[in-house]
């Protein structure tokens, strides 16, 4: 395989929501909160389900790089129930070999309620359920040694059992690329991001709050002087600004596409990161790199939810 992803086995829920609803139910616009299961339930029984896909945020990217033409594959952790089968299944149909054997579990197949309010920003409340319990014991390492490739998502990182199946990861594959995730993700794990980033990482992709949190930079140059310093292919996405990536004495800028009808940003971040490491892979240049990766980030966002 090119790429294997590991990252959280989600069933993504998508929702219309008012500015009203993330008030009154203490919500951050545009953020990710974690909450447990009834939480989780309280808040989906107030709510018309516009869409229900097999989700997470690197399963999102793998996705894209298999309909692109590449054989990649993608690690999660279900439980044997309704929505394990369900995401196992969204899966195959994406032509994405699932690397991984569900069994019956004590706590169930996470799940991400995803508010999309009038503006098409999204805010996401995800129950994690037995995604975040994966561990070393579910990594193959012959199967890492066997791919180009490993891309880790920041939302997994957790001390414990995820830490240990990403250090197994990291430890047996030929170049590892992570996504940081989110904002509050960063800011709760900085120290050990910085660790992640500075020493065990080839290729980051961060978006701009998220890379200035990290380095605690107050401008984009400060961080892109960071990226230069540590010499490591940091990606850096900025919205309707375009994306920056940054590797060694190279600085390649791309900028945004125009006129688009936004319907929803789920998955902008995810797809971005599919388009340009589809362009790594398949030895594009950098400024093709980050126009393929605006290219597919474009698209999704013109519709609802984050698979094309």
């Amino acid at each position: 395989m090119k790429i294997v992803g590991i990252g959280n086995a989600i069933v993504d829920v998508l929702c219309k929501v008012s500015d009203e609803f993330l008030k009154k139910n203490s919500l951050t616009k545009s953020t990710m909160k974690l909450v447990d299961e009834n939480e989780f339930k309280n808040l989906i029984s107030k709510l018309k389900i516009e869409e229900t896909i097999s989700g997470g945020s690197v399963a999102n990217s793998i996705v894209g790089l298999s309909q692109l033409g590449n054989k990649v594959g993608f690690l999660g952790k279900v439980s044997d129930d309704d929505l394990g089968f369900k995401y196992e299944q969204g899966l195959k149909r994406e032509n994405v070999d699932y690397l991984y054997q569900k069994k019956k579990e004590t706590i169930p197949t996470g799940s991400c309620l995803i508010l999309i309010t009038p503006d098409t920003e999204r805010t996401m409340c995800t129950f994690l359920g037995t995604a975040g319990k994966i561990n070393d014991k579910d990594v193959d390492e012959q199967q890492i040694k066997n791919t180009e490739m490993v891309f880790l998502e920041g939302y997994l990182w957790d001390v414990g059992g995820p830490k240990k199946a990403f250090d197994k990861a990291i430890k047996n594959s030929k170049k590892v690329a992570m996504s940081l995730s989110d904002l509050f993700c960063v800011e709760r794990h900085k120290i050990d991001f910085l660790e992640l980033v500075k020493n065990k990482l080839d290729i980051i992709f961060a978006n701009e709050q998220e890379i200035l949190s990290l380095v605690n930079a107050k401008s984009i140059e400060e961080a892109i002087t960071f990226s230069q310093q540590i010499k490591k292919n940091i990606i850096i996405t900025r919205g309707e600004k375009g994306a920056i990536s940054i590797y060694k004495d190279e600085i390649v800028e791309c900028s945004a596409e125009q006129n688009l009808k936004i319907k929803d940003l789920t998955g902008a971040g995810d797809l971005f990161a599919a388009g340009y490491l589809h362009g790594l892979i398949n030895n594009f240049s950098t400024i093709d790199c980050l126009k393929k990766g605006t290219e597919l980030s474009s698209k999704i966002i013109q519709k609802i939810g984050a698979r094309i």
